[in-house]
């Protein structure tokens, strides 16, 4: 028996807006179609529009937008200050979510939108795929074989020539409000860290921002510590005169694994230079698209995601570093929300 295909509504056409429309969905359009584009920019809804063949709305029509459309999922795209509002609505509708990080655009509105996403019963996503990428498959592995021994140390590195780099020009990305590199890059990494390590439970930052009140951070100095007493050292800076760096080293008792720049594999035992490693995981374990697994979810069949719970404890981590405590190291593990069963 055929299914009906997932009517989905597409809320900002940047860069994420885009991939689902031009790449993944036609990877899945036996399973779903676009019905709807919302966003400010009339070339690139009406470019949409060409290729779908959906209805589109201006920014500020995207609550219309969900009560004439009436969608099965709502992806939202837009920049993280408007990610509340918009989920909320959805919610309300009893409309599934497939949501962009950084969830929200504070901890009060991560929280909210998590209580909001459980009492409505509808599937709630984040789209975090960093943690299925066959590099970051493969350090995990290596991690629960314990191919360099016990870990000692883990440094996250998030070096950055410029912020916001050449290719991500827009008008909230710098802004200290719901942009910088803590939030838009570190995000990607606290939510792999606790894949993989383990929970975050101790926080102590320290950022510098610039004169003007209304930019993003210029660097961070900040100590995590997992539930094992494991301490990450993250170092981050922007406007340094060296190469873009965004990377995790994990010093073990017997050697060390690097993952250099989000997808460079390197391994060494001590004493030796490192070298490069392809991963060798098979490619049925993966889960990417995560697209995918949120359409298979909605058609009734197999799929795993990461929801809102997910987003929720990341978004923990997130604003204890971007808020640093004047007391020093801080226990976020009161502020964790038990998942449901």
């Amino acid at each position: 028996m055929m299914m009906s295909k997932i009517r989905i509504a597409v809320t900002g056409l940047g860069n994420m807006g885009e991939r689902l429309v031009y790449t993944w969905l036609p990877r899945y359009a036996q399973q779903a179609e676009v019905v709807a584009v919302c966003d400010a920019d009339g070339d690139k809804r009406s470019r949409a529009v060409a290729e779908t063949g959906a209805r589109e709305y201006e920014a500020a029509e995207y609550i219309r937008m969900l009560d004439e459309i009436k969608p099965d999922l709502v992806y939202i795209a837009v920049p993280p200050a408007f990610h509340y509002d918009a989920a909320l609505a959805a919610f309300e509708r009893g409309i599934a979510v497939f949501c962009e990080k950084p969830l929200a655009n504070s901890l009060d509105e991560a929280r909210a939108l998590l209580e909001c996403a459980s009492e409505s019963g509808k599937l709630h996503a984040v789209h975090f795929s960093f943690p299925q990428e066959p590099a970051v498959l493969q350090v995990g592995k290596w991690v629960k074989e314990g191919k360099i021994g016990e870990i000692r140390e883990l440094e996250l590195l998030l070096h950055f020539p410029q912020w916001p780099r050449a290719w991500q020009q827009n008008s909230w990305i710098s802004t200290r409000h719901q942009g910088g590199f803590i939030l838009e890059v570190g995000v990607h990494w606290v939510h792999m860290i606790q894949q993989i390590f383990g929970e975050i439970t101790h926080v102590q930052s320290h950022v510098i921002y610039p004169d003007d009140p209304q930019q993003c951070e210029q660097e961070v100095k900040a100590t995590l510590t997992l539930d094992n007493g494991l301490r990450i050292r993250l170092s981050g800076h922007s406007g340094q005169a060296e190469q873009e760096r965004v990377s995790l080293l994990v010093h073990g008792e017997q050697g060390d694994i690097a993952l250099e720049n989000w997808q460079q594999l390197y391994w060494n035992e001590v004493g030796q230079e490192p070298q490069s490693v392809e991963p060798s995981i098979p490619a049925e374990d993966s889960r990417l698209p995560i697209f995918g697994q949120v359409v298979n979810l909605l058609q009734g069949q197999p799929g795993q995601i990461y929801n809102f719970y997910d987003g929720y404890h990341a978004q923990v981590v997130l604003e204890a570093l971007r808020h640093p405590s004047s007391e020093g190291e801080v226990d976020v593990r009161p502020l964790y929300i038990q998942r449901e069963q």
